[in-house]
């Protein structure tokens, strides 16, 4: 099958669900007020409640929440067949992800900007709240610890991709002084932005940079990984739009630059999909389709770390509600986009069938990998790029969104210590220094501790990043399905999502249950228990208090 076909019917499911399903659910759902203060504006304060253009604003969303799980979920779940992938994705961005991240900005913004964490208090209780704090604290945790190690090991593996992913970081802070001083228009400084990132693409395989093998007693991969927290803990402190903001924006362009070549090169190459459509021919070791397949996807169908950010962060910056749905559902909209072109790669940037099967031999294989080779392929027969250079520009590409994840994730992690400082009744936690050295102390701890000298201890705990996370997005759908059934407005766009999103999860958190214990995982094993306590504790606070609501009659209100 033509993989110009996928490429239409995915983009063009995506592109009716932003125009039509969106704008119902900004409508008759969500209600959008463009009369309504947000807090950008009630607490502006130039760190972070900053008032931000929509457009400036979804870049910062869109490449926060993007980071290099869009790749390299859909890179690794293609083992079961492209068909069961592109569903997921599609209809996830449609039907869950848009509405999730959505929902999100919109309930924080309708409450002071406060995380979808501190938000659960209020809307659901107390007990509710302090449950899912924990496990809100730990999916930043394992994003922060393991981004780390995937953005050390592509510069060790890539010196030549260190100049530009370092570079970007000096024309954010260019770029940030010229939008925010009004020196030149938003358009001008777009193109001299991207121009910028590209010249340092080029610019960097002539001049790879290697850190020595060994520093102080630590490799390569330790010292980029202190250097890497060294950095975000300042990017955290700084207000957002000196970096946070213009180097996201930035690179949401690059990204549909680098979207528009590859999708361009479909057109022009038509390559076929050479992947089996269902795969009935599983390697050995691999995992059931249902339910794994919704929780190796995540980030390109729905992802609970999405509510962090349009929560922690973008409902901070928005300027008006009614850019909710841009920001949000387009910033999810932009996330399948990506999913699908990690399908499109990996499925039909190689020869023949054989040599997709040579590196989809066990489960977790494929990943970032066959997505750079597979698109670099495409690259070169649609466009004639050399393959290196396409391979670099896509290492670059993913390397740039680890990067601008890790930095929002790092400030998330300060949010929710100040936030633990206020509930708690701790001062000097509130403060944003001790806050951000607590976050990286703890991410540290994490990589180190468990780890040893090569700091890779956010490893240990990755395999269950993809079961809490999914946990976390339909938790944070339930906060939402609890303000709506408050407001009396239709719950069942949410209701339903959710539903289905924590059947998948808590069968996957059983399975893995099994698994590690089979195993002897031991640690993974207690990990796992407390993840699944926490969901069901939280659901149940959940359930009483939608019962709660039915025996009071709802209240239309502007603050939920």
């Amino acid at each position: 099958m033509s993989a110009i076909v996928l490429m239409l019917l995915g983009l063009g499911g995506m592109a009716a669900g932003y125009f039509l399903y969106s704008r119902f659910i900004a409508e008759r759902i969500y209600q959008l007020d463009p009369d309504f203060r947000t807090p950008a504006h009630e607490f502006e304060d130039g760190v972070d409640f900053v008032p931000t253009n929509r457009f400036v604003l979804w870049g910062h969303h869109f490449t926060s929440v993007a980071g290099a799980a869009p790749i390299v979920g859909p890179a690794i779940a293609v083992i079961w067949g492209w068909l069961p992938a592109f569903l997921w994705v599609v209809l996830g961005t449609i039907f869950f992800a848009g509405i999730h991240d959505f929902g999100a900005i919109w309930a924080s913004v309708r409450n002071r900007a406060r995380s979808i964490g501190a938000l659960t208090g209020e809307v659901v209780g107390r007990r509710a709240r302090a449950v899912f704090m924990i496990v809100i604290f730990l999916v930043l945790l394992m994003v922060n610890a393991v981004f780390a190690v995937v953005i050390s090991r592509l510069l060790i593996n890539n010196p030549g991709a260190v100049v530009p992913v370092w570079g970007a970081i000096a024309v954010a802070l260019i770029i940030g002084q010229l939008i925010y001083r009004r020196i030149i228009g938003l358009g001008l400084v777009s193109v001299l932005g991207v121009a910028a990132l590209y010249a340092l693409i080029y610019v960097g395989p002539q001049v790879p940079i290697s850190l020595p093998e060994t520093t102080l007693g630590l490799s390569a991969g330790a010292s980029w990984i202190l250097i890497l927290f060294f950095y975000a803990a300042i990017a955290s402190l700084l207000p957002v739009w000196v970096l946070l903001q213009p180097r996201d924006y930035i690179n949401g362009l690059q990204l549909f630059i680098g979207l528009i070549l590859l999708y361009g090169a479909v057109l022009v190459a038509n390559p076929t999909l050479v992947a089996p459509m269902v795969n009935a021919d599983v390697p050995a070791g691999t995992p059931s389709l249902i339910p794994l397949l919704f929780v190796t996807i995540a980030c390109g169908a729905i992802s609970g770390f999405h509510g962090l950010v349009s929560s922690g962060t973008t409902s901070k910056q928005l300027d008006r509600e009614p850019d909710a749905r841009f920001v949000g559902y387009f910033g999810a909209v932009g996330e399948g986009s990506l999913a699908l072109a990690a399908i499109i790669a990996t499925c039909a940037g190689f020869a023949t069938l054989a040599d997709w099967q040579a590196i989809y031999t066990a489960y977790g294989q494929g990943s970032m990998g066959a997505f750079v080779n597979g698109g670099a392929n495409i690259l070169h027969a649609g466009t004639g790029m050399d393959v290196a250079v396409g391979a670099t520009l896509l290492t670059v590409m993913a390397a740039l969104f680890a990067g601008t994840t890790m930095d929002t994730g790092l400030r998330l992690q300060r949010y929710i210590f100040q936030e633990w400082s206020v509930i708690y009744e701790i001062p000097w936690m509130g403060k944003a220094l001790p806050a951000t050295l607590l976050a990286v102390a703890s991410c540290l701890i994490l990589a180190f501790g468990a780890g040893g000298a090569d700091g890779s201890g956010g490893m240990l705990i990755w395999p269950l990043f993809g079961t809490t996370n999914q946990l976390l997005a339909g938790l944070t759908l339930l906060v939402i399905t609890v303000m709506l059934v408050r407001l009396g407005r239709p719950a069942r766009y949410t209701l339903i999502p959710l539903v289905f999103l924590l059947a998948m999860t808590l069968a996957a958190l059983l399975l893995q249950l099994r698994n590690l214990y089979l195993d002897g995982e031991w640690f993974l094993l207690g990990l796992d228990i407390v993840v699944l306590v926490a969901a069901v504790l939280v659901t149940l606070e959940c359930i009483g208090a939608l019962r709660r609501l039915k025996q009071t009659p709802p209240a239309e209100s502007s603050a939920p």
